[in-house]
């Protein structure tokens, strides 16, 4: 790894979709309290090919392989191709990753909208936010954001962000929580920006209180101007939480590509090392996999009062 240690609304109610885990009875989890594990972040730029910003229908099967590294993975622009695909041969790819993929535990892909999601008619798209894990999942929510842009065709798709909670020993949980925010830099784009730091906020506060949390994601906040520097410090104040970059004193400050995180009433997180991977992410002849680069970070947790 590449740097090294150092509302008044009523509260969502878990929808478990189908295919998720359950809760876990007690004789399922070890008993432990403390652990390590490396989360990754990754867009993985999944459109249809003759949109995407990569070659998501050559390099999935290898990026599906390389996730497994990796204790955690979260996933952005990850759509499933539907069945019946009335797009033939337009297609998605996501179950190329899972193809591939030998995390034991996986979330349900969000069903594609295909402009009749009501909250954003203009959506042909769902979130794209999928997480695998060597960790079992409780329920899963998700959540769109309060408004879209359409800058860089954001609203074709219902961006936004999930959580899912996460069973790290018996009685040990923590708050994952994966994000897309909007795109784009005019003043409307940083006003929806705004608004969704203000939603993802509210969320946290009401859902994971008293819980450790991690969030992962793109963020689209160019934390090396204004607005952008402002509302990160914004979140992370308000929503309690550090960023594994800056505690860490990584070199690259300032990807949109980021993990925070906050310990809880019972369980104590800290980042102990960060890396960009561009150089693993790669094709055979060198070119990257995805217009992103991923994020890893090791993780350490441990149970307070143990």
């Amino acid at each position: 790894m590449g740097c090294s240690k150092q509302n008044g609304r009523r509260r969502p109610e878990p929808s478990l979709q189908p295919g998720a885990t359950p809760e876990l009875s007690a004789s399922a989890l070890p008993s432990r309290t403390h652990g390590e594990f490396v989360a990754l972040t990754y867009n993985v730029a999944g459109l249809p090919a003759v949109l995407s910003r990569s070659r998501p229908d050559v390099h999935m099967p290898r990026i599906g392989k390389l996730l497994n590294r990796y204790d955690l993975v979260l996933l952005q622009e990850s759509w499933q191709t539907p069945k019946p695909n009335p797009y033939w041969p337009l297609r998605l790819y996501h179950e190329l990753l899972v193809a591939s993929a030998t995390h034991p535990y996986k979330t349900v892909p969000e069903p594609l909208p295909l402009a009749r999601d009501p909250r954003r008619p203009s959506a042909y798209v769902s979130d794209g936010l999928n997480a695998f894990s060597r960790f079992p999942f409780a329920s899963l929510v998700r959540r769109p954001w309060p408004s879209c842009v359409d800058t860089f065709n954001d609203c074709m798709a219902v961006k936004g962000f999930s959580v899912t909670r996460m069973h790290l020993a018996h009685g040990t949980t923590v708050d994952v929580y994966n994000l897309h925010m909007e795109a784009g830099w005019t003043a409307e784009d940083h006003r929806a920006r705004e608004r969704a730091i203000d939603d993802l906020v509210g969320f946290i506060g009401e859902y994971s209180e008293g819980q450790a949390v991690i969030v992962g994601g793109d963020f689209n906040l160019r934390t090396s101007r204004e607005p952008g520097a402002s509302q990160f410090r914004r979140l992370l104040r308000d929503a309690g939480l550090s960023d594994a970059c800056n505690v860490l004193r990584c070199d690259q400050p300032t990807k949109v590509d980021r993990f925070l995180f906050r310990s809880g009433a019972r369980a104590q997180i800290a980042a102990e090392a960060w890396e960009s991977l561009r150089e693993l992410f790669v094709s055979d002849d060198g070119s990257r996999l995805s217009d992103h680069d991923p994020v890893a970070v090791r993780f350490a947790w441990s149970v307070l009062g143990s």
